[in-house]
C-alpha cells in the first residue's frame, strides 16, 4: 500500500512540474518527494504511538531535504512540494488531496511559545483543503482553513479563512479575485501579482483620489461662475449704497417727563 502511494506521489510531481522528465528523475532529484517519502514512513509510527522513532525519521528527512514535516500532520494524496527547501508543516496541520506548495511555505501556529502547555492536543495549525495552491514564501498561520481550489499568492501572510476558489495575496492576505479560467493565468506562485491583480486597498484609495479631484474641479467651476455673474459695477454700487446708509443721521427718540 505504501509503495503504491509512493508511486502516486511521483506521478503527481510529473503531472505538475514541466521540468520533470521521468519517474526516476523525480525519485532521485526532487527533495519535495524525498521529504514526503519520509513523512509517509513516519506518520503511521506516530499514529501507533512510536513517537520518538517517528520524530527521528522526520528529523532525518529534515536534515537531508531542508523540509520539515511533523509526523503528526495529516496529509492527503497527490501532495506536491515544488522546489522544496524551508517548507514547514506543523503538527496539527491538515492537508487535503491534490494540494501544491512551493518553497518557503509555513503552515504554523500563532505565538506557540506563549503558554505552550495549554496548546497541547489543540488544533493550532491550518487546514488546507483539496486542490489548493500555496505560493512561495507564504505564511499560513493559526487554526484557519484554506478552501478548496483556493490560491495563496507568494509571500502572503494568511491569518483568516480563505474561501474556496479565490485568490488571496498581500500582508495581511486579502481576497483579490475569484478563480476562473480567465483569471487563473494571473496567479503568481513565485513572486508578487501584477497586471490585472490590483491590491484592493490601493484601488480604493485611487478611486477616492479621483472623486476628490472631480469635486475640486466642480468647486473651481462654481467659483468662476460666481465671479462672472458678479460684475465690478455692481460691487461699486453696493459699496456706495452702504456708505450712504452709514452717513444718514440716526434719530434718537426719548426725553424727560
Amino acid at each position: 500500500m505504501i509503495f503504491k502511494r509512493f508511486q502516486e506521489d511521483i506521478d503527481s510531481f510529473l503531472a505538475r512540474d514541466p521540468a520533470a522528465r521521468s519517474r526516476l528523475e523525480v525519485a532521485l532529484c526532487y527533495p519535495g518527494y524525498h521529504a514526503l517519502m519520509f513523512y509517509r514512513l513516519s506518520h503511521p509510527l506516530w499514529k501507533h504511538n512510536w513517537r520518538l522513532l517517528s520524530r527521528w525519521i522526520s528529523q532525518l528527512g529534515k536534515f537531508l531535504t531542508g523540509i520539515e514535516i511533523h509526523p503528526g500532520a495529516g496529509i492527503g494524496r497527490r501532495f506536491v512540494i515544488d522546489h522544496g527547501n524551508s517548507v514547514v508543516i506543523g503538527e496539527t496541520s491538515l492537508i487535503g488531496d491534490d494540494v501544491t506548495m512551493y518553497q518557503g511555505v509555513t503552515l504554523g501556529g500563532i505565538a506557540p511559545s506563549v503558554d505552550s502547555k495549554s496548546q497541547i492536543n489543540r488544533k493550532r495549525h491550518p487546514t488546507v483543503l483539496d486542490g489548493a495552491i500555496i505560493g512561495s514564501g507564504a505564511q499560513v498561520l493559526g487554526p484557519i482553513t484554506v478552501g478548496k481550489g483556493a490560491r495563496v499568492g507568494a509571500n502572503a501572510v494568511v491569518t483568516k479563512d480563505v474561501p474556496p476558489g479565490v485568490t488571496a495575496v498581500g500582508i495581511p492576505a486579502r481576497v483579490i479575485m475569484p478563480k476562473n479560467k480567465q483569471q487563473a493565468k494571473n496567479f503568481v506562485a513565485y513572486g508578487t501579482p501584477a497586471g490585472d491583480c490590483p491590491d484592493p486597498v490601493v484601488q480604493t484609495i485611487t478611486n477616492l483620489r479621483g472623486q476628490v479631484e472631480a469635486l475640486m474641479d466642480k468647486v473651481d467651476a462654481l467659483e468662476r461662475r460666481l465671479e462672472e455673474s458678479f460684475s465690478p459695477e455692481d460691487e461699486i454700487s453696493d459699496r456706495k449704497s452702504a456708505t450712504n446708509d452709514a452717513k444718514k443721521p440716526v434719530a434718537i427718540s426719548g426725553g424727560c417727563s
